[in-house]
């Protein structure tokens, strides 16, 4: 087999058409997620109900009573400075155990401008270290550990600060990207190709600088783009789903099998990526997307505090599966599983070592770009095949939860009666307790939304990543279409 041809180096990253409806969608996807990611905390929650009674009867609704609903308190409780000072302090440690823990070094894929960059990956051992920690703390005190307690209590003050962090990053990386010398850096920096456009608002949003890095004294340089793909909220995502498992717990005095399977499948998905880490230079996060408000928010609040909603629910309201229910729920999430991780190592190996035996019998076609596209495996089903398999799992999240919905009464005001079977108390001492009641399957508006939401992105993600291939690969990527003529489900899309 002939040996990988690196990409011919260019003079500058070409400037190219605006994406997500250019700074008009920008404004309103910046503006509009982390109100989507309030609304998904306030609307199902822990005081009245998921959804909120009000939302069900609105010939009787009134903002008032949705306030109260919701456990509305004024924004100064936003924010508080425990979960600033709780935040800052988790990102600290991330960065301490990227600095000082071993690590393995890697280089990228070339560069547009020629060069390849360095990337230190230690995300798996850093992930490990911290996991031993909450354990032991769990161990030593149980579901009443300060943290768990601390995030239950300062939730949304939690979500508010990645959320500030989120912003501050993404206009931090805009100023430094100025001081790119463009086209041909020296350091070996970068524009990203649709991040210089010229408008402010778009070039912030969809990153500006492709690979940003940041030197700091002692800690040493950090490649901000990778650093944020897999530390905070990653693992953030499962430290959120632990505090809900003991939230639970104190709750109801068990732990369903629900809440565990949910937390299981996620920590596999999870730790998978961190062990995994190599591979995200291969993805198009790192090669092509530059890393702006899109990114930032993305990594660091929507996916932690919006994946996280399910185990978030069955804190309040635990759903017993059965062996049949775990079952068919493993099915679908060991399906999805397996055909993410052997497509994306397949993929993997076959860019970094096409010498490999284990993909050496694998068909491809040649590009003028002097890149190879596979034409046989799991990319001569669909060019996009992955993503499926990364679906298939975002079921396996959302099942366990059932018809969602749930209302949550005093016993005082309305006592339960000798036919209400289903009644779950929570809080018992304080007299209240969780019924579906009239927000069955409304809940599915919530828990759910994880699933509906991941297909929509993942099929804009898919036409987004058809639009660079088209541009970069020409007649190339046409015939390759040709070969591979389904996107991301054979036979059907």
């Amino acid at each position: 087999m002939p040996p990988k041809k690196d990409p011919p180096t260019v003079a500058a990253a070409e400037r190219h058409g605006y994406e997500f409806f250019g700074p008009p969608g920008a404004i309103v996807i910046s503006a509009g997620l982390p109100l989507v990611c309030y609304a998904l905390t306030f609307l199902c929650n822990d005081v009245s109900g998921c959804p909120a009674p009000s939302l069900l009867h609105p010939s009787t609704f009134t903002w008032d009573q949705l306030k109260q609903e919701v456990g509305w308190q004024g924004y100064s409780s936003l924010i508080n400075t425990k979960a600033v000072l709780g935040t800052l302090g988790y990102y600290f440690l991330s960065l301490v155990l990227y600095a000082f823990l071993p690590a393995e070094t890697h280089d990228s894929t070339p560069l547009r401008t020629g060069g390849k960059l360095k990337y230190r990956f230690n995300s798996f051992s850093s992930a490990v270290f911290i996991m031993v920690i909450l354990g032991a703390g769990t161990a030593v005190e149980g579901a009443d550990w300060p943290l768990w307690v601390f995030i239950s209590d300062n939730y949304i003050p939690l979500l508010t600060t990645n959320i500030l962090i989120a912003f501050y990053l993404a206009c931090y990386v805009y100023v430094l990207s100025f001081t790119v010398q463009h086209p041909k850096d020296p350091n070996m920096r970068e524009l990203a190709a649709g991040g210089h456009s010229g408008n402010l608002i778009y070039d912030w949003f969809i990153g500006r600088e492709l690979n940003p890095r940041v030197t700091f004294p002692i800690f040493g340089e950090v490649d901000i783009k990778a650093f944020m793909e897999l530390r905070p909220g990653m693992l953030g995502w499962i430290i959120l789903d632990l505090a809900f498992i003991m939230q639970q717990y104190r709750n109801f005095g068990k732990v369903t099998d629900s809440i565990l399977l949910i937390t299981a499948a996620q920590t596999i998905y999870v730790f998978d990526a961190l062990y995994m880490e190599p591979a995200i230079l291969t993805t198009i996060d790192i090669i092509s997307d530059g890393f702006g408000f899109m990114l930032s928010f993305g990594d660091l609040a929507w996916l932690p505090f919006t994946y996280s909603i399910q185990a978030r629910y069955l804190a309040t309201y635990p759903v017993e599966l059965g062996l049949k229910g775990i079952a068919g729920i493993f099915a679908v999430q060991a399906t999805g599983y397996y055909i993410f991780r052997s497509c994306n190592n397949q993929k993997n190996r076959f860019r970094t070592n096409p010498e490999d035996p284990r993909i050496a019998h694998l068909t491809y076609i040649e590009t003028a770009a002097g890149s190879r596209l596979l034409t046989s495996g799991w990319w001569g089903t669909a060019r996009h095949i992955n993503y499926l398999g990364d679906w298939f799992m975002s079921w396996s999240y959302v099942l366990p939860t059932a018809a969602a919905g749930y209302v949550i009464r005093n016993a005082a005001a309305h006592p339960i009666s000798a036919t209400q079977s289903d009644a779950v108390f929570f809080n018992n001492s304080y007299g209240k307790y969780v019924v579906p009641g009239d927000a069955k399957g409304w809940g599915m508006i919530f828990t759910y939304f994880y699933m509906l939401y991941f297909a929509v992105l993942l099929v804009h993600r898919e036409r987004r990543d058809e639009e660079k291939c088209r541009r970069k690969y020409g007649k190339d990527w046409e015939r390759y279409c040709e070969i591979v003529p389904w996107r991301i489900i054979p036979y059907v899309y």
